[in-house]
């Protein structure tokens, strides 16, 4: 918990935050995609990766850090760009 309230209040953090929390769980999707048969197709898998940062997001603003919040959100739609760029291709 004092490392979380030791996140300084700055875009910067909410963007390095935002752009690596969703990596793991995407990770382990992506993995989990390719080696299961039934999990071929089920790319919502990776949405749910990213709603992540949703929850971030909230639990940020909660605490009054509005700027580490405005900095996932703004890496949030970046995911979200990266993923309908995956459906689309």
């Amino acid at each position: 918990m004092e490392k979380i309230k030791a996140i300084k209040n700055t875009v910067w953090s909410g963007v390095g935050i935002g752009a690596v929390v969703p990596l793991f769980p995407g990770a382990l999707v992506w993995f989990l995609m390719q080696k299961v048969v039934v999990l071929k197709k089920a790319d919502l898998l990776l949405i749910g990766c990213i709603a992540l940062n949703a929850f971030l997001m909230n639990y940020f603003f909660k605490q009054n850090k509005d700027n580490v919040a405005r900095g996932i959100i703004s890496i949030t739609f970046l995911w979200a760009f990266a993923f309908f760029f995956y459906k689309v291709l």
